[in-house]
């Protein structure tokens, strides 16, 4: 996935530097901002925000304070880069939560290896779901913020697993990983090649999954392959006996038989035209109705809200 740095500077040379450093690192994304046009970057909601202090018109730290003042920056990590070696400035501008500072002239490979370390860690601890390696509930709330602000028009895949807690009643929560696994892999294996322009996949938690396209994008044919897909695949979780009787049988509370379709997958789908949604709990809402809606229905499913604003 790819990671979005802000490099904000009134001059070209660091990005351009930084664009020579990460060159054969398709997945960094590097973009300047010129120091007046910070809310771009903050609106944006970057992986990191890299700040040359020596080519600001503004304060360092009222700039550095500005950022951690925004609700969808303040755990966005920051490296100011300054030729001020006095200890007070550096300690100051530490203070406001920055994470980095690194002294000019740079080492090219200290900044190298400080943006890698930066981005995993943020990767590793605020982005990734750690059974399906996707991207968790921070980083899809701030995804759909940015398209939100940038007035796109996108298409929200709301995604879960039907009959999912029967299914580990029957084979146990270790096989419910596996399957929750190869529902990961098949939707972004089918998003990723059904789609041209950006798009995004993250894992709410449990059996529950959300995609993210463009409006532009075929999102009909996108449900359409990751329900036959996912349909031909998920037999290999259940045996033969199963697979032939076309159901589970699990005991209630009251050890009385009762009888669960196999796992299916059900995907909503809504649609946000510009101006429809000023926010994303309003999302979420039509969200849940349609995705109930496709529940409605015996086995894997999916249902579109059209609604315009």
């Amino acid at each position: 996935m790819a990671q979005y740095i802000y490099v904000i500077d009134n001059e070209e040379a660091l990005k351009v530097s930084l664009d020579k450093m990460f060159k054969d690192e398709n997945e960094y994304k590097f973009k300047k901002v010129d120091s007046k046009r910070i809310d771009v970057a903050l609106k944006n909601i970057p992986s990191l925000i890299i700040i040359n202090d020596d080519t600001l018109d503004e304060d360092i730290i009222e700039v550095c304070k500005r950022i951690r003042s925004n609700e969808d920056n303040s755990i966005t990590p920051i490296i100011v880069i300054s030729s001020n070696k006095e200890k007070s400035h550096r300690i100051e501008i530490l203070k406001e939560c920055v994470e980095h500072y690194i002294k000019a002239p740079i080492d090219e490979e200290y900044l190298y290896y400080t943006v890698k370390n930066l981005i995993r860690l943020l990767y590793i601890n605020r982005r990734v779901s750690p059974l399906t390696g996707l991207p968790g509930n921070v980083q899809i709330q701030a995804e759909m913020k940015k398209r939100l602000l940038n007035k796109e028009e996108f298409a929200m895949l709301y995604l879960d697993l039907d009959n999912f807690k029967a299914f580990n009643d029957v084979y146990g929560f270790l096989n419910g990983d596996e399957i929750i696994k190869f529902t990961a892999k098949t939707i972004v294996k089918n998003v990723d090649e059904l789609t041209k322009e950006d798009s995004f996949v993250g894992h709410i938690g449990g059996d529950d999954f959300v995609a993210i396209v463009s409006a532009n994008e075929d999102y009909e044919n996108i449900c359409q392959n990751i329900i036959a897909e996912f349909d031909k695949g998920v037999v290999k979780f259940f045996n033969d006996e199963d697979i032939e009787r076309g159901y589970l049988e699990v005991p209630n509370r009251k050890g009385v038989i009762e009888e669960f379709a196999l796992t299916s997958i059900s995907i909503g789908v809504v649609v946000a035209d510009k101006g429809r949604f000023h926010n994303v709990l309003e999302i979420g809402e039509v969200g849940a109705q349609v995705k109930h809606l496709a529940k409605t229905t015996v086995g894997s499913a999916y249902s579109i809200d059209r609604r315009k604003s």
